[in-house]
This record gives structure tokens, sequence and C-alpha cells, in this order.
């Protein structure tokens, strides 16, 4: 089982799971809703990449399509409990998500921070279990 996408940690105080069980889909629709959104967030991160490549392409919308989209996964995933904001993987969404409309208010920096952001995000995604959550909080 890939430890990534199938947590079974406990539920944190204060976070609802609307009754799905923590790490999961909660139904197929919700699944393909994930894999949409994904996709989107995926587009708009090319999107922008090639905008700061020179292509056609304006770059305040790109960066808000990354925003958006990021911030859709963000709220689907802590509803259904796989992530939350007080571990290292959702305050470094919410760090991502912020770089990410920096490049919108400040373009002048763009290009530094969307190879920070590249670089952050493959680390995170991938960084072992126990990094991705570890948590201030005490147990």
């Amino acid at each position: 089982m890939n430890d990534v996408h199938h947590d079974a940690r406990r539920e944190l105080p204060g976070q609802s799971s609307a009754g799905i069980e923590p790490g999961r889909r909660g139904s197929e629709p919700e699944r393909w809703l994930a894999l949409v959104w994904r996709t989107a967030h995926l587009g708009a991160v090319v999107t922008l990449g090639a905008a700061l490549l020179g292509a056609p392409v304006p770059l305040g919308p790109a960066a808000w399509g990354v925003v958006g989209s990021g911030a859709l996964l963000l709220a689907q995933d802590l509803r259904a409990g796989r992530v939350a904001l007080v571990e290292m993987a959702g305050a470094v969404v919410v760090l991502k998500l912020l770089l990410s409309a920096a490049i919108a208010w400040r373009p002048e920096h763009a290009t530094v921070v969307f190879w920070l952001l590249l670089a952050l995000s493959s680390l995170s995604s991938h960084a072992p279990k126990r990094w991705r959550h570890w948590t201030l909080r005490r147990h």
C-alpha cells in the first residue's frame, strides 16, 4: 500500500472527516473529482512554466490558476482527513499556495519562486511519511 495516499492516521481534534475514514477517498465520484482537480492543477503549473519561458500566456492568470486548483485540492484533502494544517505536509501546501500567489503579485521574482516551488513540491511530496506528518503538537 502506498503510504502517501493511504495513510490511516487518526482524526485530529477539530478536524472533521465528514464520515470518511481518514486517508481514504469518500466515494468514486470524489476520486474522479480529485483527478479532475489534479489534472487542472498540473495544467496550470505547465501553463505557468510556459509563461515564464516566454510563451504568449499571461503570467497572472496562470499563477491564479495554480492557486485556485491547489486550494481546491487542499480543501478536499482537509475534508477527507488526508492532511492537516498542523502537520508539515499541510503547512507546506499553504506555503506553496502563498508563493504561487506571490508570483502574480510580484512577477519580477516569478522565475526564482517558480523553481523554488518546483523543488519544494517534489521534496515535500516524496519525503518520508514521518516527515510529511510531523507536527508541532505534542502527542
